[in-house]
């Protein structure tokens, strides 16, 4: 059986580690990697250490920043009354893509998933409740993705909030845009019809 050489087979397995890479994909960086000039090599892990030394999580809502509180907490231009509740930082960048929310965000780091041991105290829920508990929102917007384990966290965000007597709303979920109806599965036409909306003229 044929074996690379260590340090590149070392390389491909450091690269399987990054989650939605598999082994050939882990394979083509790294030879794309061997193939770049030693000072973009350079670059390249420079900019990976640097990130891992200086990159941390807001103190306020956990997104990931340089600063503390964040850039998105301390701009004054975004309103303080709506808040919206997303698993991850990443999902902060596609929701900001979009330029239609201008509100506040709070990270949960996770969500409820029992079968790999990760409950509510797991969560960490203790800052967002305190967030709600001193802020003046008037809605806190659940964007959990539409999987189990994140419909799973938005039902049960939804119960302990239920007692601030808040406006809780869930992020629409269904048909994409350009897509055709008989290629949705049955969960996302059933969330789309439960979804939908009036037409207006």
């Amino acid at each position: 059986m044929f074996d690379y050489a260590q340090p590149l087979h070392r390389l491909i397995e450091e690269l399987k580690k990054i989650p939605g890479i598999g082994a050939k994909t882990a394979q083509r960086i790294a030879f794309f990697v061997l193939s770049l000039p030693q000072e973009d090599a350079d670059r390249l892990a420079e900019a990976i250490r640097e990130a891992k030394r200086k990159i941390f999580y807001c103190s306020v809502c956990n997104n990931i920043t340089h600063v503390d509180p964040c850039e998105i907490c301390t701009d004054s231009e975004r309103t303080n009354d709506v808040l919206c509740v997303v698993e991850e930082p990443y999902n902060i960048s596609s929701i900001e893509k979009t330029g239609v929310f201008h509100g506040r965000y709070h990270v949960l780091l996770g969500t409820l998933a029992p079968l790999r041991g990760v409950g509510p105290e797991e969560l960490r829920l203790e800052k967002l409740m305190e967030r709600i508990k001193r802020g003046h929102y008037r809605e806190i917007i659940i964007a959990t993705n539409p999987t189990a384990e994140g419909e799973a966290t938005a039902v049960y965000l939804a119960k302990i909030l239920k007692e601030y007597r808040l406006r809780l709303t869930r992020l629409a979920t269904g048909l994409p845009v350009g897509s055709e109806i008989d290629f949705a599965d049955q969960v996302t036409i059933r969330k789309a019809i439960e979804g939908r909306t009036e037409l207006k003229e």
